[in-house]
């Protein structure tokens, strides 16, 4: 006793997509019952089994006939003889009459995942991709070539069946050279790339064509932001729009981000939501990390005044009565970068360089006045092996070679698998006074 409700299979339908093709009549059979009969039979074993069991779909329904009268129970057979003999003799002493009932499928019920496999031809279908990640109201995906045919009718029955989705894209191949932000053409929906995305309590304004955004690394984000302690002053070298920076400074480090995509630089700057805690600057990652430290010891940033409480923190806090003033904190200078990060995975160990004789050209004991230990270094790199020993070896290797010294110590986090041959490392070490006081 089973019922095919899936879509029609409509292969070479092509774009703007009809709706009204997407339609099912399933013949089924139904017993009248009493309302007062209904709340029993589910406990019933014989009817229990035979009810129709598809999802977001009720098994008992109004009779069209009679509205107010008797309740329709549907079962998943089309003919008496369908019936096991314990059902059919159930249904003939107790319920008023078995009738058949057509039951009408369209657009509206299926899913994104079962309407565009209805699309494809078979030899497409295991790997259909209804996946999607979002960046506020924009779902984006990656189509593969064998796919792109299909490009429009995907993206519109995605847009269709998720209620939050407003535009859809398809990331291209293609990459800004300079920049790094995938180009991408729009398949469905409104042509609006301006967005606003949430994450860790924070609001990020953008533009999705003009900056780098990867929804999958907000749990490394939170990682990070987790080693800071919330009088640190962290340095972000390749910021983008914030999303380290932006938690950081709301947990109540002070930060320095960088970035040398103007737009990003822009849109980070953009109705900051922690005030002076980030200093936003929009220059070379290499020349960035030369001078950052030699600022900001001869210009600190603001002292440490606490963390940063969100509108909805305080808004809660206040409509339960527990709203306190901010705690009395000591005043400590901002003149000591705790962290560099550095989120530029395809080219980061690159400017590991640039920390070679970093203090060298100040004075040796005034940098160590307020450097007691030297900043940690959190870089963001790819790797082509994907055995842990030999990533290892690769990275330190390719981390070694920019530094110039070996390292004493280090810690190594897979971040997440991007490709089949590909994975992305986070390698987090302290700066050595060797390297960072070298002046050859």
């Amino acid at each position: 006793m089973t019922i095919d409700a899936s879509p029609p299979i409509l292969t070479g339908l092509v774009a703007p997509l009809d709706k009204t093709l997407f339609r099912k009549s399933i013949p089924l059979l139904a017993a009248r019952f009493p309302v007062t009969k209904i709340g029993s039979l589910r406990k019933t074993d014989p009817i229990r089994r035979s009810l129709i069991d598809l999802p977001r779909l009720r098994s008992i329904v109004p009779d069209p006939s009679d509205p107010s009268g008797d309740k329709l129970v549907l079962l998943k057979v089309s003919t008496e003889e369908d019936l096991p003999p314990q059902a059919l003799e159930f249904l003939r002493n107790e319920s008023n009459g078995l009738v058949p009932y057509t039951l009408e499928l369209d657009y509206d019920y299926w899913g994104a995942d079962e309407m565009i496999q209805a699309i494809l031809p078979e030899s497409l279908r295991e790997r259909s991709p209804a996946g999607f990640a979002m960046t506020g109201h924009i779902a984006h995906i990656n189509l593969k070539e064998e796919y792109l045919p299909y490009k429009y009718l995907i993206g519109q029955i995605i847009l269709d069946k998720n209620l939050q989705v407003k535009t859809v894209v398809n990331k291209l191949d293609s990459i800004d050279t300079q920049f790094r932000f995938f180009k991408m053409e729009l398949l469905a929906g409104e042509p609006n790339y301006i967005v606003q995305h949430h994450e860790a309590d924070c609001t990020f304004t953008f533009d999705f064509t003009q900056v780098y955004w990867n929804s999958r690394l907000h749990t490394e984000h939170e990682r990070l932001v987790d080693l800071f302690q919330p009088e640190d002053v962290v340095a972000d070298v390749f910021a983008g729009v914030g999303p380290f920076a932006i938690p950081a400074a709301r947990k109540g480090c002070a930060v320095l981000a960088n970035d040398l995509n103007p737009q990003s630089a822009k849109y980070l700057a953009y109705k900051s939501q922690v005030g002076d805690a980030v200093k936003v600057s929009c220059e070379d990652g290499r020349t960035f990390i030369r001078d950052a430290a030699a600022r900001l010891i001869a210009d600190p940033l603001p002292v440490f005044s606490g963390p940063k409480k969100s509108r909805n923190q305080e808004n809660q806090e206040r409509r339960k009565g527990t709203l306190a003033p901010p705690p009395e904190i000591p005043s400590l200078p901002r003149n000591k970068i705790s962290h560099f990060v550095m989120n530029l995975p395809d080219s980061a160990i690159q400017f590991l360089d640039a920390f070679r004789g970093v203090f060298a050209h100040l004075d040796k004991q005034e940098v160590e006045k307020v450097y007691s230990e030297m900043p940690m270094i959190h870089c963001h790199c790819f790797t082509r092996e994907t055995e842990p020993e030999q990533a290892r070896k690769d990275i330190l290797e390719r981390v070694t070679e920019k530094i110039g010294q070996p390292l004493e110590g280090y810690s190594l986090h897979l971040v997440r698998s991007v490709a089949p041959n590909k994975d992305m490392y986070c390698i987090s070490f302290r700066l050595p006074s060797r390297v960072a006081f070298n002046d050859e």
